[in-house]
């Protein structure tokens, strides 16, 4: 079936199955609870943090964090995670616009050639750690219809509650509930949606059904089918095996456990096949040739809390988790003018890479309250069993993949966190961690042996109010990073064979940052909020760990090479009223080898995105318009055409695209209320100037104009 036909298929079953809802549909309210805030209305700087301890909204959280919620994601019409991260500061995706392209770069932490940056960035869903690393492939496989929350913690500080070595951040995404779905009243609801975007002809069709059994038990079945040809850049020009098909589902069910206690399991799984895709997704590269690639994307979780209203001391949550990451490739077409073939390097060959994670989280919070103050006091443990797999085959036989090492990596860490809040105004937050690890090579691995090791990671953060508008906050935090099972056991490259890297170092963090925030109501008219964050911050590391360039057979692959600095600033601001909203972030991210002086290459340009928008509430439109305007990086003390470090691990030449400005607009509909109650409607134009230009830290162009529309209905009983 070709690709515009499963396109239509998409988008007609999306459009039929809304149109029959509509049809069996009543007439009746869209309800959605959202948090109120201290004049009613909930700014993006309002939004309640979880993910950073106790939890507060960001605007009070001692460090930079940036909340995206559903309202968001479905307004944007994301086909990926990258797109629903586009406008937060200091966070940028790496590699391509590609589905099996994208990785993640936070203030200057992540690089296309690194998958996650081997662990420098820790990615979560519903808290199962998701990782992958493979050569010139992506590191993130994800449907962002799935998700309904995703919060972004910038800086190492959550190394403390994540698992060290967190120099960039944590990305944490939360999937969709049926709790999110069932109003007020009812018992089931039935959501079904069809989408379209312009300069891919993508098609989208989804369907989520809840359902509430009893008072105690709630389930929520969805499924998700999108695919899209090769998109279009500015200058009319297609990228190379940007074209894709995938399904996706996710199961979960909510069940009540005595009084207060919750047990959650769902299980969610994304699935990709493509054939005759460039080998290279990272960016558009032919030498490699082609090749067919399947991809599986699964995690299962199963997780339990119960804060015991009665009891300060427990306030308990558990979880158990698998994730397992699977590229298979076949009949790879190779570069015969290279003798780019299975029998001259195993890449070719048929193959299957996969990384396999068992977790097992557990926590408990305890609680002391005076006559003014609070503490809460966090302690936990974690452990995490990783299996790395490459299996690959040439005339039946297995063969060892050296530059894709197999082996284990198994980690166990504990950590404590304090918070305590005096007089609703000083919040002191002290946290230490420690992590133990143990590595060992398959069998195949070739001079390997089994390494252990210990880290730490220690904080302390602090949020001051000064008056009810006004609030200081800063933090210390140290982190360290364990060498990855890549880095420690590879014995090739694609240029030269060596010696594992048995004695790396750690990487070691020490971060600083200090801010202030700004609060203001009823500034405009009656109702209204405004609020403004600003964080510096600093960022150490040293021991980073790079290619040994004078890498043989008698030598380390990698080493330990010296010192990096990474420093800046970012503001978040936000304003919402009755009938105008807007948002805006600034970036500014400046990194340097502190040994050469030299730039490095993974740092953005300086960027601002900002959003202006408007409400007619009485006819539940929204619309608005969207800007980033990036700065041009090609100036004299920032370029370099010779190789040279990457933050941290690795060499490439330059990749600096030029400055760029794009606009985007946008219209929702959602009425609550009469005859089209249960409707949601969005309509999109990205880059309406049809503009072409390259995110920095992409290989390709990113897409020219784009039309983006979609329609949900949605039906209750």
């Amino acid at each position: 079936m070709g690709l515009v036909s499963r396109h239509r298929k998409a988008l007609l079953l999306g459009v039929a199955s809304i149109l029959c809802t509509g049809i069996l549909g009543a007439r009746v309210a869209q309800a959605q609870e959202t948090a109120a805030g201290k004049q009613g209305r909930v700014t993006l700087l309002e939004r309640l943090v979880v993910g950073a301890g106790v939890e507060k909204v960001a605007i009070d959280t001692p460090q930079a964090v940036t909340v995206v919620e559903q309202e968001e994601i479905d307004q944007k019409q994301a086909a990926t995670v990258g797109e629903i991260l586009r406008d937060i500061p200091g966070v940028n995706t790496s590699g391509s616009d590609r589905v099996l392209g994208q990785t993640f770069n936070i203030r200057g932490v992540g690089a296309p050639e690194s998958a996650n940056e081997e662990g420098r960035i820790i990615v979560q869903v519903d808290g199962a750690n998701k990782y992958y690393e493979q050569y010139r492939v992506g590191g993130f496989f994800a449907e962002p219809e799935l998700y309904r929350r995703v919060e972004v913690l910038r800086g190492s500080a959550s190394s403390t509650l994540y698992g060290s070595g967190a120099l960039g951040g944590v990305i944490l995404f939360e999937t969709k509930d049926a709790s999110d779905f069932i109003r007020e009243g009812e018992n089931g609801a039935l959501r079904l949606k069809g989408g379209y975007t312009s300069s891919d002809q993508g098609g989208l069709g989804s369907a989520i059904l809840a359902q509430r059994m009893g008072q105690d038990a709630e389930f929520l079945l969805a499924g998700t089918y999108r695919a899209a040809d090769e998109y279009e850049t500015g200058d009319g020009n297609v990228v190379r095996s940007s074209d894709f098909e995938s399904w996706s589902g996710l199961a979960k069910g909510t069940f009540d456990v005595g009084e207060e206690g919750k047990l959650r399991l769902s299980y969610q799984q994304w699935d990709s096949d493509a054939d005759d895709q460039d080998f290279a997704q990272l960016g558009t590269q032919t030498t490699f040739g082609t090749i067919d690639r399947h991809v599986i994307d699964r995690t299962a979780v199963v997780s339990y809390e119960n804060p015991v209203s009665g009891n300060d001391m427990l306030d308990l949550k558990l979880s158990a988790s698998y994730s397992d990451t699977t590229v298979e490739q076949t009949d790879a077409s190779g570069n015969s003018a290279f003798r780019l073939t299975c029998l001259s390097s195993v890449l070719f060959c048929d193959s299957e890479y996969a990384y396999r994670t068992w977790q097992l989280n557990a926590e408990n919070r305890m609680e002391w309250q005076g006559e003014a103050w609070e503490n809460f006091l966090t302690v936990g443990v974690q452990t995490a069993h990783q299996t790395r797999v490459a299996d690959v085959v040439r005339n039946g036989d297995d063969l060892p993949v050296t530059f894709h090492p197999e082996g284990t990596d198994l980690k166990a860490g504990v950590f404590v966190q304090n918070e305590f809040i005096w007089d609703e105004r000083l919040t002191l937050i002290p946290g230490v961690r420690v992590d133990w690890r143990w590595l060992e090579p398959d069998e195949a691995v070739i001079g390997g042996e089994a390494t252990e090791d210990t880290a730490l990671s220690p904080k302390l953060a602090a949020h001051y109010k000064v008056t009810d508008w006004v609030a200081v906050f800063g933090s210390v935090a140290h982190t360290e990073r364990f060498p990855s099972l890549d880095e420690t056991f590879s014995t090739s490259s694609s240029s030269s064979v060596f010696l594992p890297s048995l004695d790396l170092e750690k990487e070691r963090s020490n971060n600083y940052e200090l801010g202030f925030a700004l609060s203001g109501y009823d500034l405009v008219q009656a109702g209204d909020a405004a609020q403004l964050k600003t964080t510096g911050f600093y960022n150490d590391i040293t021991d980073l760990i790079a290619l040994n360039p004078a890498r043989g057979p008698t030598m380390p692959g990698f080493i330990n090479v010296g010192e990096a600095e990474i420093y800046g600033f970012e503001v978040e601001a936000a304003y919402d009223s009755t009938h105008v909203f807007a948002s805006a972030g600034y970036s500014y991210v400046e990194g340097k080898d502190k040994q050469t002086d030299e730039y490095l290459t993974t740092i953005a340009p300086h960027e601002l995105s900002f959003t202006l928008g408007g409400k007619i509430p009485e006819h539940a439109l929204r619309f608005g318009w969207r800007a980033r305007f990036v700065a041009d990086p090609q100036d004299e003390r920032r370029r370099s055409d010779e190789p040279v470090i990457v933050s941290p691990s690795r060499a490439v030449s330059d990749r600096y695209a030029e400055a760029f400005k794009v606009h985007d607009l946008f219209v929702s509909w959602t009425p609550e209320e009469g005859r089209f109650a249960g409707w949601d409607a969005q309509f999109g134009v990205e880059n309406v100037f049809d503009k072409q230009y390259k995110e920095f830290l992409h290989n390709d162009p990113a897409k020219g104009r784009t039309f983006k529309v979609s329609l949900a209905k949605q039906l209750g009983w």
